[in-house]
């Protein structure tokens, strides 16, 4: 074999294994993102250096919380410096649920702002006690975030729902507020999935996540610690958050079946760690190694 034609097909079976390898990666990947509140301490002491290593992490895109306050916009910011994308973001739901109290911003204007921000995807994060006492209010609640959903929907952004584990919870007559809302969402209404608390719940978040094949806009991929209690609807110890890839949760099949399904974007989180960035770094780096 010529010299010239050795370093042509040597060059093209690089170029083969390059392909294959990218192609045996997990989805996302080349977009994955991080839930902020994962790094609420370190932010409240130097935001704009926690997002430059949010960034070196490998992170591509962030996801911030309690929008529309100042904090929320300059993590927003502060991500794009750093060539981060940003397309979502967690809201005070208030706006929604509860616009009569006093001090809630209004909802219009946090659709102006989020459209100011080219926020695509605003997420309420959150259910408070008095709202999700029984299957009556998960229904009211139901009903206030179609409304919503509609004006969000003509403002060109996706308005979602996340999960925690109480929605699995049996209530009146066995049914659970996470049926309540499978059966009322309208079709502009969306799904954010967090597969920690759906594991904690004591559903399966591939399944839940087939089961819901189009209405999932992002997950939340965070791990459960080995050996925890499932199902558990009560107080959730510190350590029972694990790094991706430590604790019970397959990744791998979950992030398969969310591309297959439409999901639009992931973002790890851990809502407890004694060391967050390097949480982090250890998570993103877990799945990159699959």
């Amino acid at each position: 074999m010529k010299r010239r034609n050795f370093i042509l097909n040597f060059s093209g079976a690089l170029f083969s294994i390059s392909s294959l390898a990218q192609s045996r990666s997990l989805p996302y990947l080349n977009q994955i993102g991080i839930q902020l509140y994962t790094l609420r301490k370190p932010i409240s002491a130097d935001l704009g250096g926690t997002i430059k290593e949010v960034a070196n992490a490998g992170y591509k895109q962030v996801e911030p919380y309690g929008f529309p306050s100042p904090q929320a916009v300059e993590m927003i910011n502060k991500a794009r410096e750093n060539g981060m994308q940003v397309h979502s973001s967690h809201f005070d739901w208030n706006a929604v649920l509860h616009p009569e109290r006093k001090g809630i911003p209004s909802f219009n204007k946090i659709l102006e702002l989020a459209n100011e921000l080219e926020l695509s995807h605003l997420v309420v994060p959150y259910l408070a006690e008095t709202d999700r006492r029984n299957i009556d209010g998960y229904k009211k609640v139901a009903d206030l975030l179609n409304q919503a959903a509609e004006k969000a929907d003509d403002a060109k952004i996706q308005l979602a729902y996340h999960n925690h584990a109480f929605e699995f919870q049996p209530l009146d007559k066995k049914k659970i507020g996470y049926d309540v809302f499978i059966e009322n969402f309208s079709t502009k209404m969306a799904f954010e999935l967090d597969v920690f608390w759906v594991k904690l719940g004591g559903v399966d978040p591939a399944t839940l996540i087939k089961q819901l094949k189009g209405r999932v806009s992002q997950l939340h991929l965070k791990d459960l610690k080995k050996k925890s209690k499932v199902p558990n609807f009560g107080k959730v110890s510190p350590d029972t958050f694990d790094e991706i890839g430590d604790g019970m949760i397959n990744m791998e099949p979950i992030m398969k079946v969310a591309q297959q399904t439409g999901v639009q974007h992931c973002h790890i989180e851990q809502d407890q760690s004694p060391a967050p960035l390097k949480s982090i770094r250890k998570s993103l780096n877990y799945l990159k190694s699959k």
